[in-house]
């Protein structure tokens, strides 16, 4: 390990200020310790020093490629992972490195974006520093992912992940939007291209931390992780996901869906409830009555027809 990442891990681990002694003295060779801040400095990360105290990461933590990785246990999510200051979108930056081999699995995070957008051409708005923003490269091979499965998953993970990092109950409005007391707290757009014989998925996520858009800025009112509970921070939180994600990967590659669908309703509102559906260019009326992690939402329209309605290309308009 790298004498920054040393010093790093220690930083972040204690929270609190360690001593300069203290730092120098988990280093081979103790001189480096101030080439080892240095380099902390140029990734971005913001000391405190105090000369009576030492030194202490200071807040907002920021995303770091070695605190995501380290100990993080996925068989294929979040085993690399880059972290930029700002990108025009966390899904360009992912699928652009699409026909790399091993790319699968990639983690790309940014501090803030350009151009970050949701469903449907929105805007996802963030200001720097306050949430997680994120993409997660899948790539397939002769067997394809289901589109539809991993849209209903990558809700379900973000919302499970919340849960288990920030001890917050999340419930889920479909396809992918996850609210805390019905506020939009989190959003997944999903975006899928062929790159060579090999079609990629992007995985898009961003959350709410510490901050959530102004209600004048956004079709509905949102909310942000630290209105409801304390924070565990944005590190802590994007690995909880990445590890919740990883898994229901697992479980979709090897068709095991019937738990998928079962997580999936028990955060849901809507079944039995009357809603309005925009879905491929036709406004649906009815009432939720089941979700499939393969054929979407199903829908006992007022026509008294019942008609599934795939995720990639459905918004509730109520």
């Amino acid at each position: 390990m790298d004498d920054a990442n040393l010093i790093l891990g220690q930083l972040y681990d204690r929270r609190d200020f360690m001593s300069i002694h203290e730092l120098g003295a988990s280093l081979d060779d103790p001189r480096r310790l101030e080439a080892a801040l240095d380099e902390l400095n140029r990734r971005g990360h913001r000391l405190d020093r105090q000369p009576d105290r030492g030194v202490r990461l200071g807040d907002p933590i920021r995303l770091d490629a070695y605190l995501v990785e380290r100990g993080l246990g996925a068989k294929l999510i979040g085993r690399s992972v880059v972290c930029f200051d700002r990108v025009d979108s966390t899904n360009d930056v992912a699928m652009g490195s699409a026909s790399h081999p091993g790319s699968g699995g990639l983690v790309v995070t940014a501090e803030s974006q350009r151009m970050g957008r949701g469903r449907r051409g929105r805007r996802w708005i963030s200001k720097s520093g306050s949430g997680l923003l994120f993409s997660v490269l899948l790539t397939d091979g002769p067997d394809l992912l289901d589109h539809e499965a991993v849209t209903i998953a990558a809700g379900l993970a973000v919302a499970e992940g919340m849960e288990s990092a920030a001890s917050v109950r999340c419930d889920l409005k479909w396809p992918n939007d996850v609210r805390i007391d019905g506020l939009k707290v989190a959003g997944v757009l999903i975006e899928s291209k062929w790159a060579g014989d090999v079609r990629a998925t992007a995985v898009g996520v961003g959350v709410n931390v510490s901050d959530n858009p102004p209600s004048d800025q956004v079709a509905r009112e949102a909310t942000c992780v630290s209105a409801h509970c304390r924070s565990p921070g944005r590190i802590e939180l994007l690995r909880e996901i990445l590890r919740r994600l990883d898994y229901w990967r697992g479980e979709i590659v090897a068709d095991r869906l019937d738990d998928l669908r079962e997580a999936w309703i028990a955060r849901c509102s809507m079944l039995n409830q009357r809603v309005r559906i925009f879905s491929a260019g036709v406004e649906h009326i009815g009432r939720a009555v089941d979700i499939s992690p393969l054929e979407g939402l199903v829908l006992a329209c007022d026509s008294g027809i019942h008609v599934r309605l795939p995720a990639a290309v459905s918004t509730v308009l109520d």
